[in-house]
């Protein structure tokens, strides 16, 4: 190795070391930089605990300049001069838990706090994404970098990487709770969320009635459960959303007063109205004596869970196979909107708690404005026409 030279570490300098070159800092003793076969690193050797020591701060370039370089090495030597070891920080990240570890820890000791559905979300999409991508990083090294190429790499599909996004972000924030992370140090907000596109699909008044009439026909051919053609019978009815519907225990259920009492939801507890026809669907229900459930499932005890592939048979017959069955509660909303339902009030009906959510309906309010200025429109204009 070349004899060390002594001059102020600079840019310039770095980018002409030779290799085999070193370079000691005039500014700081002990700071220096060399170049061995491939980048430069920098470096700074001083004694701790009367033993010299030699410890490598890092490669030249992001995030290692000659400043921050030089800075990191005067907070090496005050960490010395208290007392302390900075190479202890470095073994502590290196023996540090991997992302995939905290997030098995975050969904075992989390995971109890968030309602059911939230869960088997948050680990599908651990699972699936944040494990395969990130798991391998240790919780000190994870970079906003790191997490916002991952975001990037799932634009294809805008709403599952905004997903990931806020997984990743729950996590963090929950390390800073549990002391694993410094507070604050939550970068996923700062992550720009790509815009998604909301989508709609409504029933209009034929669709309905070709779906009721294979409603109809599977109910008589004894093709479909009962239960099944009642869950998708009440969604169409009731606006709720589907885990509403699955999870529903007669408890809940008071159809004197044509109401049922949700003690949990998505937006807490409400109450879910009945309209007569819904009331209709439930009174005819066989209730069963060991299971608490309305539409109880295969298992004992267990509620109705796979309402997708009966879904699927009928929605072909149907003739509607673009129908999801959270498109039931858009098409209740846009026909309390035909019917001169307010926002507000639709709000109401479908358990809203934030009025936003309920604007995506807005453009549907506007047709019987349309309508109604249409008429008013025609009748001003026979009467402003020149008699003849």
């Amino acid at each position: 190795m070349a004899k060390a030279a002594n001059k102020r570490i600079t840019k310039t300098i770095v980018d002409g070391i030779a290799p085999g070159e070193t370079v000691q800092d005039c500014d700081v003793a002990g700071f220096g930089v060399r170049r061995q076969k491939g980048a430069a690193s920098y470096f700074l050797k001083t004694y701790v605990n009367g033993r010299r020591r030699f410890f490598t701060i890092g490669k030249h370039g992001t995030p290692w300049t000659p400043d921050s370089a030089r800075k990191e090495a005067r907070r090496f030597i005050a960490l010395i001069q208290q007392g302390e070891d900075p190479g202890a920080s470095k073994r502590d990240r290196r023996e540090a838990a991997t992302l995939d570890e905290v997030a098995t820890r975050f969904l075992s000791e989390h995971g109890p706090t968030l309602r059911k559905s939230t869960l088997v979300e948050y680990t599908r999409i651990i699972d699936r994404h944040i494990r395969p991508s990130l798991g391998s990083r240790k919780l000190f090294d994870l970079t906003r970098e790191d997490v916002a190429k991952l975001h990037v790499s799932l634009k294809a599909t805008p709403r599952m990487a905004n997903l990931v996004l806020a997984v990743v972000s729950a996590i963090l924030g929950w390390c800073e709770t549990q002391g694993l992370r410094p507070y604050a140090s939550n970068f996923c907000p700062s992550i720009p969320r790509f815009p998604e596109v909301r989508r709609e699909r409504f029933l209009s008044q034929h669709e309905f009635e070709r779906l009721g009439k294979v409603l109809c026909q599977a109910q008589e051919t004894g093709s479909e459960n009962i239960y099944c053609l009642a869950a998708i019978r009440l969604l169409i009815l009731t606006g709720a959303r589907l885990n509403e519907i699955l999870s529903l225990k007669w408890q809940y259920v008071d159809l004197r007063r044509q109401t049922i009492f949700l003690p949990t939801s998505k937006t807490g507890q409400k109450p879910l109205f009945l309209n007569q026809a819904a009331c209709d669907v439930l009174s005819d229900l066989p209730r069963l004596t060991d299971n608490a459930h309305v539409l109880p499932g295969a298992k004992v005890g267990a509620h109705l869970v796979n309402l997708q592939k009966p879904w699927r048979r009928i929605r072909k017959l149907a003739g509607i196979e673009d129908v999801r069955l959270h498109d039931l509660r858009h098409s209740f909303a846009s026909v309390a909107v035909e019917r001169g339902a307010s926002l507000p009030l639709i709000g109401q009906l479908l358990g809203h708690s934030q009025p936003q959510t309920t604007q995506r309906y807005a453009h549907l309010a506007a047709e019987p404005v349309r309508e109604v200025n249409e008429v008013v429109g025609s009748h001003l204009a026979r009467v402003l026409a020149p008699k003849k």
